[in-house]
């Protein structure tokens, strides 16, 4: 072990008058702050401790004694400040100055080759083949954080890519993040991007600890990250071992600075940490790279899912430019998706929201791609009978992308002899109301509707997820505790919740400020737009796209709640079977009560702008997009037809106008051709628009 450098403690028995001028005792200040990040450094990025507990509290102790003496000369970057500060509420919402887009993937080595062909396209004859860098892909949560004047001031979330969370409280307390950097103290806005994460020894502790105190362990580091920074106890992410490892450099970059490589030296040298970096030449010495990464990624102290590969040179990086979702200059060369063999137990049935059964198969845990797993869905009977899986089978688990397990092959060869096929359970397994399952349809559905409390359940938990009503705080385990001791049973209670405060506070781990902080959250949900509301009332058949739709066309609640089949039809992406739905949702007595109740304890929304179309070029026109596009996402192709007036539906029918068909396009393509319906290309669609 290194030998510690252990200044002696403040003797408090001196007077100033004793001591040294303020440049002494800021000097003593200065060695015991760079002491306690070498050791911050050690102990929660490296996971090599130099010194031992007892040693790191005296360096510390020594700290704070020098801080609190002499309050006027407390350095800006003291680790002293990396503790938890008082609970928020909620997060407030930021929206970045560039946006913080993701990365388009590579899962092959001639995918990697077509991505730098492209990369050539774009560029002169004098330009070609340009020198690129190769990065670790941390699997971590992306963070933007700033600085002005070298001062540490805010930390914000990637989000939706243009507005994120503002965690600058939680990201204090990571031990490896610069609070002050004097080498940009003449930089007035420094914004630097990187990866939020836990290490692998840290995350073993952190869940060691957790079993010993009998809490629920996490799956795997990065939800242990991304749970962490998203507290509103900003001494929870304190508790934490998280590190921030950097990656780009988005405003204040210095000008001497000319690659993306370069800009990562300048990090590490100004006190930051980044990943391990290579500069390649060409498409054989980038996979070179990313093979070796492969072979070394278990040693590696985090967890990765791939590389990164940049145009190094950053002037070049602005030229190419970007897609609506991603760079052109830069891919993630992903891993091979992770398949393993394991025995599937038992079949359950869950039910869901809208009464759907999904069936879910009980796995000898094992573990694919880094993370143990121990249940797959099997989607729907129609699935079960495709793969004709049956209890006790061998089956092979496949991590698509590193992320979704699902059942890739049965090996039925291996199947036990007194094995029997599913069958479909006639009634609810949770309230015994008959199961359907209509004709040519492999989705099958409890008639119960909201007589069954797992569909009471899960409307509740719907509703108050992130991308509807967005309450921060209420997540599934209260609600449901909530729901099984009757404090609610439709979504309208949970904004009555505040009227049962001294009951929630008896909940076991809930005291009065986490009772506080949710109903803080409950409040200001209140103010939502016209489309998270629709999306959040949970109708079957319209996700989010059809909620934005619906607010659109509509342009406020009642007129929705109003309309009938013929009108709901005109909305985009609104077929027969959806509009039927919305129809009759808006016509059962306990919905409307429900929305009745939740208007009245102040949920609403501002004025919806609807665009009018008369007049536009392509007013009364309906158009589908199908297939992959080159210079933007379907979103954005969507939004720009609908600006010219067009409805864009999801569907082809002979009503159909003109189908834009990118790369790949299936079904629907052919579809159009039979019908006799317009194919637009992509060259054709960019001259309609203008561009």
């Amino acid at each position: 072990m290194t030998d510690p450098i252990l200044p002696p403690l403040f003797d408090h028995t001196s007077s100033n008058k004793s001591l040294a001028n303020d440049e002494s005792i800021v000097a003593q200040m200065r060695t015991l702050i760079d002491n306690l990040k070498t050791h911050n450094y050690a102990y929660y990025v490296l996971d090599n401790p130099i010194l031992e507990d007892s040693e790191y509290d005296q360096l510390r102790l020594s700290l704070l004694e020098l801080e609190e003496a002499y309050p006027d000369l407390v350095q800006p970057d003291s680790p002293i400040n990396q503790v938890g500060d008082v609970p928020l509420s909620a997060f407030t919402q930021v929206q970045h100055d560039i946006p913080m887009l993701s990365l388009g993937n590579v899962f092959e080595y001639d995918d990697l080759r077509e991505f730098m062909r492209r990369v050539n396209d774009r560029l002169s004859d004098a330009q070609q083949n340009p020198e690129y860098e190769v990065e670790l892909k941390l699997d971590g949560l992306a963070v933007s954080v700033k600085y002005e004047h070298g001062k540490f001031v805010q930390a914000v979330t990637r989000g939706d890519g243009r507005v994120g969370e503002d965690i600058t409280q939680n990201a204090k307390t990571i031990r490896n993040l610069p609070l002050w950097i004097a080498a940009a103290s003449d930089i007035p806005l420094l914004e630097v991007r990187g990866e939020v994460l836990i290490p692998k020894a840290g995350f073993e502790r952190l869940n060691r600890l957790a079993e010993e105190n009998g809490d629920k362990t996490f799956a795997n580091p990065r939800n242990a990250a991304a749970g962490s920074l998203r507290q509103l106890d900003p001494s929870v992410a304190a508790s934490r071992p998280l590190a921030f490892y950097a990656y780009s450099i988005n405003q204040g970059l210095p000008e001497n600075i000319k690659t993306q490589s370069a800009a990562l030296t300048w990090l590490k040298n100004i006190g930051f940490t980044v990943s391990a970096v290579a500069v390649v030449e060409n498409p054989r010495a980038a996979q070179a790279y990313y093979e070796s990464v492969i072979e070394t990624r278990d040693d590696l102290p985090f967890e990765i899912d791939g590389t990164v590969i940049k145009v190094n040179n950053l002037a070049l990086q602005q030229q190419l430019g970007f897609l609506s979702r991603e760079p052109r200059w830069a891919t993630a060369y992903k891993f091979p998706a992770q398949t393993v063999m394991t025995r599937l137990h038992t079949i359950e049935w869950q039910v869901g929201r809208t009464g759907q059964l999904t069936p879910v198969g009980k796995l000898n845990p094992v573990k694919v791609g880094g993370v143990t797993v121990s249940n797959v869905t099997l989607h729907n009977f129609g699935e079960i009978q495709r793969l004709d899986v049956r209890a006790g089978d061998m089956v092979s688990v496949h991590r698509a992308g590193d992320v979704i397990p699902k059942v890739t092959r049965v090996w039925h060869e291996q199947r036990p002899e007194d094995s029997e096929p599913v069958t479909l359970p006639s009634t609810c397994p949770i309230c015994d109301s008959p199961v359907v399952l209509p004709e040519e349809e492999a989705l099958a559905r409890c008639t119960g509707g909201l007589f069954c409390p797992a569909q009471q359940q899960e409307a509740l938990i719907h509703f108050v997820s992130r991308r509807a009503m967005d309450i921060d705080g209420l997540g599934a385990s209260w609600l449901i505790s909530f729901f099984n001791h009757g404090l609610v049973k439709t979504v309208a209670d949970i904004y009555q919740l505040h009227q049962h405060t001294d009951e929630m506070v008896n909940f076991e781990k809930l005291g009065e400020k986490s009772v506080q902080n949710i109903i803080s959250a409950i409040e200001v949900s209140k103010h939502t737009t016209l489309a998270r509301f629709i999306y959040a009332l949970g109708i079957r058949g319209v996700g989010e796209g059809t909620a934005r739709n619906l607010a659109q066309q509509f342009g406020d609640l009642d007129s929705l709640m109003a309309a009938d089949i013929d009108a709901l039809l005109q909305t985009p992406d609104v077929g027969a079977i959806t509009a039927e739905l919305a129809y009759e949702f808006f016509r059962a007595p306990h919905n409307i009560e429900v929305i009745t109740a939740l208007r009245e304890a102040g949920v609403h929304w501002d004025k919806v702008e609807q665009l009018a179309s008369e007049g536009l070029p392509l007013d009364g026109q309906t158009w589908v997009i199908t297939g992959a596009l080159d210079s933007m996402a379907r979103d954005e192709a969507k939004a720009k037809l609908q600006a010219l007036g067009a409805k864009v539906s999801g569907s082809i029918s002979a009503k159909t106008t003109a189908l834009l068909a990118g790369d790949k396009a299936g079904s629907k393509l052919t579809k159009a051709e039979k019908l006799g319906v317009k194919i637009v290309g992509e060259e054709e669609f960019l001259a309609l628009v203008g561009e």
